[in-house]
């Protein structure tokens, strides 16, 4: 009697050891991540992304899902769980554009689970691109030299860049493609006496848009070609455009165009070739507004004023002058202003 129950003992005993062992196993494999989940498709709003599961050891018997929108500014900051969005695909609507969008994936086993985050993609909206600043030219436009052209700030992420540059005259006007299509372009002596701007057409998926800079100064032969201006595009800050100079026609008249000239030159007392001069005569609607013309290789930019039918017989018209860069914001960067008045004369 005493022998059967010792040999219960035993074997009751020797379950049990099996089964601590057994749990002991089973406790220590949940899953563990090996790999990062990914995140496959175009992030553009309608379109259909679809989560990687990433790498896990210890044999993951499921996986579930949780897409969560972050925002743009950085990668699985500040996410807020999408509602409803728990299966492996999810599909972009338009409260996504402009937000990161990333997808918690949880693994899990008969001893567990765990959770690995993607990384963010940011969404577009379902549009085509769109200029947010301009494009850009930088270098020297005289002859031999080489401009370099800066595709600017565009929306909806664009997946590529196509460059146009452009032949106009004197003022930016009357454009004509000179057949280079490269983001640099090596300026040419058929350029000699007109400036250049720059087309960029950006696309995505969804359309192509195009943006045009705004003008070089008139380019030069490079050699100096007889004269001592210096090109606009040599003068940076900390020198400044300096209205220097001033001429008008002769007595002008209440009904008489007035013909004004006006020399730009620098702080460093160098005559200046290629800067834009723009006049305003005060008070307003006494003058027709005139468009904006560049100095010649001498400095001096000539405008015509009209006059209307509201100048009296016998005024002082004051005019605001300002003279600037091409390029440049108008408010600032080497821009010059000046107020002159000139008196008029029956």
């Amino acid at each position: 009697m005493r022998t059967a129950r010792l040999l219960a003992l035993a074997v009751l005993g020797g379950a049990a050891l099996a089964f601590a062992a057994g749990a002991i196993a089973r406790g220590a494999a949940p899953p563990r991540g090996t790999d990062q989940p990914t995140i496959e498709g175009t992030p553009i709003v309608g379109q259909t992304l679809t989560a990687g599961n990433g790498g896990w050891a210890n044999n993951p018997t499921s996986f579930r899902y949780k897409w969560s929108r972050c925002d743009a500014g950085g990668d699985r900051v500040n996410c807020v769980a999408i509602s409803g969005a728990t299966s492996r695909q999810y599909r972009l609507v338009s409260a996504d554009a402009n937000h990161q969008v990333k997808v918690d994936v949880t693994a899990c086993n008969a001893d567990g689970c765990a959770t690995a985050d993607s990384k963010g993609v940011l969404v577009s909206a379902n549009t085509r691109p769109q200029p947010v600043d301009e494009p850009t030219i930088s270098g020297d436009p005289q002859v031999g030299e080489t401009l370099t052209a800066n595709h600017g700030t565009w929306t909806a992420n664009p997946t590529s860049y196509g460059y146009e540059w452009l032949q106009c005259d004197t003022a930016g006007n009357g454009c004509k493609s000179t057949g280079s299509r490269g983001s640099s372009y090596g300026v040419r002596t058929a350029d000699t006496g007109h400036t250049l701007r720059v087309r960029v057409t950006a696309r995505n998926a969804r359309g192509a848009t195009s943006a045009t800079s705004a003008p070089t100064a008139v380019v030069g032969s490079g050699g100096g070609g007889g004269g001592s201006a210096t090109p606009v595009s040599r003068v940076n800050l900390p020198d400044l455009l300096v209205i220097s100079g001033i001429q008008f026609s002769p007595n002008p008249g209440r009904h008489t165009p007035i013909t004004a000239r006006f020399k730009v030159t620098d702080t460093r007392n160098r005559t200046i070739q290629g800067a834009l001069v723009y006049v305003i005569g005060l008070p307003y609607g006494w003058t027709r507004n005139a468009p904006e013309q560049p100095t010649d290789g001498t400095g001096w930019a000539t405008i015509t004023l009209v006059p209307t039918t509201a100048m009296p017989r016998f005024a002082s018209l004051v005019m605001f002058v300002r003279a600037r860069k091409p390029g440049d914001n108008l408010l600032s960067g080497v821009s010059a202003r000046r107020l002159v008045q000139l008196r008029i004369r029956g």
